[in-house]
Formats: structure tokens, C-alpha cells, sequence
């Protein structure tokens, strides 16, 4: 009698553990599409059930306790996550124990400034656009590289970037300052004058988006720093309009003649700071600009991108009449 009652228990348990991990370990058949479930910080098991089956991504709550009771130790991470096929209880479970979170990609290309990057991460949806604002206009995270910096521009390195929901504005300078520090080594800058340098290589970013010619632009720049000329580089023109607030998509005579500090047609030398956030090559220009006598470069006048450079104000004047006869036609 005990033996059959025994074997009876043995077979019930058998068939229970058997219906339970049907129930777990098969993938949910209504799955319809891809969906988000965003779980906060002190979400309960049976919350986070809750979210899982409102989602559509589980069919029942009790699953997903299920899949808690035959994982006990395991510990649920809070964050977004992304569902985009069917997956078992159990599956689902594992993915929230392993916090495999989803990632959304930054991309910052190189010669963006703190106004477009702004933009950038307010696309996200999640970070507003005056929060990064002030998370980059504070320059603690670069006060031992760049003591005389009055933001983080310059030092939020064009790289992709992958955050979560959960990052902050101040996480994602973070990020970038790092990167910054990992690409001005790589450049060769220890020993420089970083803040100098970046600022530099940011006219040298913004003045010409081919690779070869960055030396020779950083070149142009150094010859006039070092016989006193001013930079008369347009980019920090549209800069200085753009802390104002006043770019108006192209360069007027006003904007020429604006008294701003970052104006270089007014002032000698380089602006107070970097104008955009250079790549590694312009860093590396900087550091390194080539061996030149070139006090001049104007645009090309095919499209190409390139610049005619000039020693002399005669060459340079021809050059720039080619251009703006290249522009009529």
C-alpha cells in the first residue's frame, strides 16, 4: 500500500514538474511584435510579471513567478529592455537577470559643437536638450587636462556611443571626456598645452574635412601665430554668432565685425577655446602641423572639398578670384 501511494506521489510530481516546465520553457505563441519594457528601480518580482504580461510578452503573470522559483538566487536588474521575438518564461527571466539592457547608439561626428551634440542626445528622447546643455557647459570634468576651459567643448570626443535609458546627461560627458583622454594620448599631445592645442585643432576640424590637408591648415595657423597675424578664420565667426544666438545660416559683414572674443577677424591669436569637438587627425595636426611658409588657403572652386594654399597675399588674392568666378558659372 505505502509503495503505491509513494509511486502515485512520484508520478504526481512528476506530471506537476513536467506541466510547470511546459508552461516556462515553451515561447509564448501570441508574441506580436517588438516591445519595450522599461523596469524601475525597486520593481518587485510580481511588478515586473505584471509589466512582462501587459507587454504581450509573456502570456500570464504566474509564468514569470515560476521561472523566479526555479532560478531563487538569481537578482532582476532594473532598466529597458527590448523583446523582438518570442522567447520562453524562462528566456525572459534570463535576460532581466542578466541586465542585458538596451543600448541606444550616440553617434557624434567629428566637428560637431555643443549646440549640435545638444540636439543629438535630445533625439534620443530621454535626456533633455538644455540639460546636456548644462552638463557640457561645466568644465569640471576637464579642470586637471584644461585648467583655463570654460566648458567641455573640444573635450566631447566624436566617437558612437552606446547609452541607456537610465544615462544622464552629466554620465554621457563622462563618456565622452574619457574618450577625449584615451584619443589625446593616442595623438601624441602629453607634454602639450591641451587646452591651446584642442582649441587649434578644432579650427583645423572646422576649416577642412579632408584628412590630407589638416596639417597643412594647422600649418597656416602656427605661421600666423608665430608672426602675430590674426587667425581670420570664419568658423569661429559663426561660433561667435552662435553663443549669441544670433547665426543667421550664413556670414554677414556684422557678424565680421562683431567685437565677440572668439571673433578671430578682431582679435590676434586663437580664440578663447575650442569651437567644435576635433577627431584624432585634427589633434594630431595640431601637435604636429606640416612644414610650411603658407599664410593663406581658400576653398577650391570645383566641389572637391580642398583648398589652394598661398605664401603670399598676390597668390591668394588670385586664388580667391578663381573661386568666386568658379561660384558664378
Amino acid at each position: 500500500m505505502l509503495k503505491r501511494l509513494f509511486l502515485l506521489v512520484f508520478v504526481f510530481a512528476l506530471l506537476a514538474g513536467a506541466g510547470l516546465w511546459f508552461a516556462v520553457g515553451r515561447e509564448y505563441k501570441g508574441f506580436e511584435s517588438e516591445a519595450f519594457v522599461d523596469i524601475p528601480n525597486g520593481t518587485s518580482t510580481a511588478g515586473i510579471a505584471t509589466l512582462l504580461q501587459q507587454t504581450g510578452v509573456i502570456e500570464t503573470d504566474w509564468q514569470f513567478l515560476a521561472a523566479r522559483a526555479l532560478q531563487s538566487r538569481a537578482k532582476l536588474q532594473a532598466g529597458e529592455y527590448r523583446f523582438d521575438r518570442a522567447m520562453t518564461p524562462v528566456d525572459v527571466f534570463g535576460k532581466i537577470a542578466r541586465g542585458d539592457v538596451f543600448y541606444y547608439e550616440l553617434r557624434v561626428p567629428e566637428g560637431t559643437n555643443l549646440f549640435d551634440l545638444s540636439s543629438e542626445v535630445a533625439r534620443l528622447g530621454f535626456i533633455k536638450k538644455e540639460d546636456f546643455l548644462r552638463a557640457a557647459r561645466s568644465p569640471a570634468l576637464v579642470r586637471d587636462l584644461a585648467p583655463a576651459a570654460s566648458s567641455l567643448e573640444g573635450y566631447l570626443f566624436p566617437s558612437t556611443y552606446r547609452i541607456t535609458r537610465r544615462t544622464t546627461a552629466q554620465q554621457v560627458c563622462r563618456q565622452m571626456v574619457d574618450q577625449f583622454r584615451k584619443a589625446w594620448k593616442q595623438a601624441g599631445g602629453s607634454g602639450k598645452d591641451v587646452h591651446k592645442m584642442v582649441t587649434l585643432a578644432s579650427l583645423v576640424e572646422k576649416e577642412t574635412g579632408l584628412p590630407e590637408e589638416r596639417a597643412r591648415v594647422a600649418s597656416v595657423y602656427a605661421n600666423r601665430l608665430r608672426l602675430g597675424m590674426k587667425m581670420d578664420c570664419d568658423p569661429t565667426v559663426i561660433y561667435a554668432a552662435l553663443l549669441e544666438g544670433r547665426y543667421r545660416g550664413t556670414i554677414y559683414r556684422s557678424d565680421l565685425d562683431n567685437p565677440h572674443p572668439y571673433n578671430t577677424y578682431q582679435h590676434p591669436g586663437l580664440p578663447p577655446g575650442p569651437i567644435a569637438n576635433p577627431g584624432v587627425s585634427s589633434l594630431r595636426a595640431a601637435l604636429r602641423p606640416a612644414e610650411t611658409a603658407y599664410l593663406f588657403f581658400v576653398a577650391k572652386p570645383d566641389g572637391s572639398g580642398g583648398h589652394v594654399f598661398s605664401e603670399g597675399i598676390g597668390a591668394h588674392n588670385a586664388a580667391v578670384r578663381a573661386y568666386r568666378n568658379g561660384q558664378a558659372q
